[in-house]
């Protein structure tokens, strides 16, 4: 048995946050303190942040955990580090300080601009990178300050800019040897990453203006990053993980195997199927779906595909807080559950376009199919159902591109509390759901899990995982043939808002 006494603090840098925690060799996540980050947009397109104020933040509940770990006879063996994978810093390594705003991965400042290099770039990158252009390029946002903002073209002539994503700031800052280094999934994220060959993809960053001398090395996710710097930070261990947040919480949801997949409901929902050491099959095929480096470990990828749902959460916010519809999502929940169905009753979530089965992003939202029957109940339930079809295109779309089926989905976020979503994404999907307790804090507990599984806490990944407690698992209750038929009305229902895009008319009822 492993010292009980022993931890792993890990860090979780978000976007809107960052979070610190001890994890244990039980797997409980403790000592956890947060703080909230804000996001600037001084024009429209643009969105930033202040590197310094993450910074400050990210100390500051540093510093309250390892006060609870002395107080509580905890020893801290080493740090874990998790992040939003695409918001970039430039800084000087004399100084320390940023020269330039953070941008974060909202940011579309360049998008027209990006969207004509798509034209000639996306075919060739999708099959290395995983992922095309899109309106938001990392290397090409530091290529244009390097150019025309004096204080980032100074440190650059100078030699003396730094460049990398939110993993490599905090690392320079909290290693003592300022080590400048990024890890596969982060770099991924950057859009720049031939993903079969673990390196950077250096024909499209050059072409993006971006000198290659300032890429960070590029790291494992459970790896040697050097030791933390005690002055600044209050502890002198061992760095030996990080990884990209939504990889943290696959992981730390116990998602490892080939087959199994995460839907991790927020703001949109995510889902990431894991491919193991098979690349994605059909990577590029569908436009919605990307490929990437799930992780890293003893110097092997595992593999996975990711597509996501814009407005899921989004959805129900907009159904409580702006239509004034219901008092909240636990009682759009609750009242679901009152009912056997929405008899009939539909509603598409498209309130910012439509992802899948194709993507359209001029589709718009719609209820359909009222009659004098219905009332609240159903409506809450054809809410949840649609969001449920949303997830399970999704899934469709991850094993169709991997070329592998899905065999377990384990969820977590904020509509994962919501049963009646969950055993509508079972019914749908006719695969089983698992709840898993506590998935709030899944990423912390990911990359705990990449630090500890050397054997300082657990043997391996695997051993970690049995740490986790089995959850709620929801099975599929209709036939198979009714499934499909669910299915096959979603899609026409899906065609009929692309053919009312194509022909630019609009529908009567129109959300």
């Amino acid at each position: 048995m492993k010292n009980t006494r022993q931890a792993v603090m890990a860090i979780d840098e978000g976007t809107s946050g960052t979070r610190s925690a001890l994890v244990g060799v039980d797997g409980a996540v403790t000592a956890l303190f947060y703080e909230p980050l804000p996001i600037e947009t001084p024009r429209h397109g643009v969105v930033e942040q202040d590197a310094s104020l993450v910074l400050r933040k990210t100390l500051s509940v540093c510093h309250r955990t390892i006060q609870e770990a002395r107080e509580g006879g905890i020893e801290i063996i080493s740090l874990a580090i998790a992040n939003q994978r695409s918001t970039g810093v430039l800084w000087n390594k004399i100084t320390g300080v940023p020269v330039a705003p953070a941008v974060v991965w909202q940011d579309t400042r360049y998008a027209e601009n990006l969207a004509q290099i798509g034209k000639h770039w996306d075919d060739e990158l999708f099959p290395i990178t995983g992922r095309p252009v899109a309106g938001y390029a990392l290397y090409y946002w530091a290529a244009q300050h390097i150019i025309n903002t004096p204080a980032v073209t100074d440190a650059y002539r100078s030699g003396t800019l730094a460049f990398g994503t939110v993993d490599s700031w905090l690392l320079w800052n909290l290693s003592e040897d300022h080590i400048l280094a990024t890890t596969s999934t982060n770099a991924t994220g950057a859009g720049g990453f031939d993903l079969r060959n673990n390196q950077y993809f250096l024909k499209w960053i050059d072409a993006q203006g971006f000198p290659e001398s300032l890429l960070p090395r590029v790291l494992d996710e459970s790896d040697n990053f050097g030791l933390t710097n005690s002055e600044l930070l209050g502890i002198h261990v061992p760095i030996k993980a990080s990884c990209g947040d939504q990889h943290g919480g696959m992981i730390g949801l116990g998602c490892l195997d080939e087959g199994q997949a995460t839907c991790l409901h927020g703001t949109g929902s995510f889902v990431d199927l894991v491919t193991g050491d098979q690349f994605p099959l059909h990577t590029g095929s569908n436009p919605t779906t990307f490929s990437l480096i799930a992780w890293r470990h003893q110097h092997k990828s595992v593999f996975a595909v990711e597509t996501y749902a814009s407005t899921t959460g989004s959805a129900l916010n907009w159904a409580c807080q702006r239509m004034g519809w219901f008092k909240s999502a636990q009682e759009v929940s609750e009242l679901a559950a009152t009912v056997e169905s929405s008899d009939g009753l539909e509603f598409m979530p498209a309130l910012t376009g439509m992802r899948l089965p194709e993507l359209c992003v001029e589709a718009r939202a719609s209820v359909g199919g009222l009659s004098m029957a219905h009332d609240r109940r159903h409506l809450a339930h054809a809410i949840l159902e649609g969001i449920a079809h949303e997830v399970v295109s999704c899934m469709e779309a991850s094993a169709d591109v991997a070329d592998i089926p899905v065999r377990e989905i384990i969820v977590g976020g904020g509509l994962s509390a919501s049963s009646t979503l969950l055993q509508l994404q079972a019914d749908l999907g006719g695969i089983r759901v698992r709840h898993r307790p506590n998935s709030a804090r899944a990423t912390l507990r990911g990359a705990a899990f990449l630090a500890g599984s050397d054997g300082t806490l657990w043997d391996s990944l695997g051993d970690a995982r049995d740490t986790l407690p089995e959850g709620i698992v929801y099975t599929p209750r209709l036939s198979e043939s009714e499934r499909q038929q669910r299915r096959a009305h979603w899609y026409v229902m899906a065609a009929a808002e692309r053919a009312r895009v194509a022909s630019g008319t609009h529908r009567i009822g129109r959300v």
